[in-house]
């Protein structure tokens, strides 16, 4: 029996997971990450970083960012606390859906995840003071390989569900997308 459901989600490689949560009268349990089980979805490296980030007020935006080619890196994405409206941007060079853009609620209360692809930026907007999010990434960070998109880019037009907060200083200072912008080359 699978712990772990995978959806596939409008953009190509895009996952939404959905665990399986065992409960009793002293808690829940839930499977994190499965290799094996993630491995039809597309995850086939072994995890290289597992990050956690706290935000503490609703509203706040952290991302969009990426990591260029040799760098370029998949996701698995889950709050643990609170909610966040989780958004993915194909970057990819060539794509279809070059610069198209997808989201999902995750929330500690429905266990689900987003399994993000190489080649997609990634960030999200805190929905509940105190959200927490922990990040399976399939490569290691990798500074001069770090690129981003501006959260409030018209080209990318993306619908936050609150207005905007809490942007520091790096991802305020990512440049807005120009004409020329031809994407990542994985």
């Amino acid at each position: 029996m699978s712990s772990l459901t995978v959806i596939d989600l409008p953009l190509a490689g895009l996952k939404r997971v959905q665990r399986q949560r065992l409960a009793d009268d002293r808690g829940i349990f839930a499977r994190l990450f499965c290799a094996e089980e993630l491995a039809a979805a597309g995850w086939t490296v072994p995890v290289a970083q597992v990050n956690h980030s706290l935000t503490r007020a609703r509203g706040t935006v952290r991302g969009l960012h990426y990591q260029r080619a040799p760098h370029a890196e998949m996701k698995l994405v889950s709050c643990v606390r609170g909610e966040v409206w989780d958004v993915a941007v194909d970057v990819r060079a060539g794509s279809p859906t070059f610069l198209q853009w997808h989201a999902q609620f995750l929330s500690a209360a429905d266990g689900a995840a987003m399994l993000i692809p190489a080649g997609f930026a990634h960030g999200f907007q805190a929905l509940s003071d105190e959200a927490e999010l922990v990040y399976c990434h399939s490569a290691a960070y990798a500074p001069a390989a770090e690129a981003g998109l501006h959260a409030r880019d018209a080209r990318l037009a993306i619908n936050w569900p609150l207005p905007l907060l809490g942007l520091s200083p790096r991802d305020a200072g990512f440049a807005w997308l120009t004409p020329g912008f031809e994407g990542v080359s994985l």
